[in-house]
């Protein structure tokens, strides 16, 4: 049993980091609204500004960055504000993707693409951390003429970002805080406008405190793990991760070989572990993960899978202590 509360819940949200603590708690000292006219409202948006342009140089983006609630906002406005009529996703997009564009087609071998379509795939996937080859997508579509999104929340501030149109962002992901985040967007022309805030492509005044945390957080970087040191705990539960092609090293989806993933989860945060069995959005219910009917997860195994997912302050220790408990559960 782990001596203290060991979480392994970071594709969940991540806990936030003490720079981004600090940067809020400076920013809740310029409390104007930043569309103010007055210096107070100028003070914040300065402040407002200067995160911005410190986030899209961490994150090596030089188009647009328009500030949302997290990404479920921002999926939102590229999904339904982008200037096209039909919108593709592929299957094992979030759920936040199909609640947005109820309507979207899901991608396969034969689907056609042209002007006035939109390309949606993530670039890695929350609940088996399996990274989509993005940048190939896009260059494979590009001379079809559609506009291309890759939702980002489990890679921004983990990996570089791929090329594509636009790209969802989530600070509470590595380490910023909850209610924040970002729709990058390589020019405003791409989108109709919807009035209001962030030069009319947002409703609701700026979070400028979570906007400076986010920034903080970003640019705070490390982890308490190396790469390879995650790829060696990942390794050492053999083919019990499921891979579906090229594998992130802070996500894992781990089956067990007996046990459901409803009894594991039971047991585990008995144990002192946090973990979960797949997207936390989806929430709470232990039903089949419809991402891992999409990649082809048998029945069986899919109902004996759980999701192990490391972040900035997971430390080998902890790593260590998790593959022991799930031994003792063999």
């Amino acid at each position: 049993m782990a001596k203290n509360r060991i979480y392994l819940d970071h594709a969940a949200t991540s806990p936030l980091r003490p720079e981004a603590r600090a940067a809020m708690e400076e920013g809740f000292a310029i409390w104007a609204n930043p569309s103010s006219p007055h210096a107070e409202g100028r003070r914040a948006k300065q402040a407002l500004e200067d995160a911005r342009d410190r986030i899209k140089k961490a994150l090596g983006w030089d188009g647009e960055l328009i500030f949302t609630s997290g990404a479920s906002e921002a999926l939102w406005i590229a999904l339904n504000r982008a200037k096209v009529y039909r919108r593709v996703v592929s299957a094992v997009e979030h759920d936040a993707v199909f609640r947005a564009a109820p309507d979207a087609e899901i991608v396969n071998d034969d689907t056609a693409f042209g002007a006035g379509s939109l390309l949606g795939v993530q670039h890695v996937n929350s609940e088996t951390g399996t990274i989509n080859p993005v940048d190939q997508m896009v260059e494979t579509v590009r001379d079809m003429g559609p506009l291309t999104l890759s939702d980002c929340a489990q890679s921004a501030g983990k990996m570089p970002l791929p090329n594509a149109d636009m790209l969802v962002v989530s600070a509470h992901k590595f380490g910023g805080p909850i209610g924040v985040g970002a729709l990058l967007v390589r020019d405003f022309s791409l989108l109709e406008p919807i009035g209001g805030h962030e030069r009319g492509y947002r409703q609701g005044t700026e979070n400028a405190p979570a906007a400076l945390a986010m920034a903080a957080a970003l640019e705070a970087g490390d982890w308490e793990t190396t790469s390879d040191e995650r790829l060696q705990f990942a390794n050492e539960f053999g083919d019990q991760v499921l891979r579906f092609g090229e594998q992130c090293d802070y996500v894992f989806a781990l089956a067990h070989p007996t046990m459901s993933a409803q009894a594991l989860l039971i047991r585990l945060d008995a144990m002192g572990f946090a973990v979960s069995a797949g997207s936390a959005c989806s929430s709470g219910t232990l039903k089949k993960s419809r991402v891992l009917d999409a990649f082809g997860v048998p029945d069986d195994v899919a109902a004996r899978t759980i999701r192990v997912s490391i972040g900035w302050s997971t430390t080998p220790d902890e790593l260590e202590q998790f593959a022991e408990a799930w031994r003792s559960l063999a």
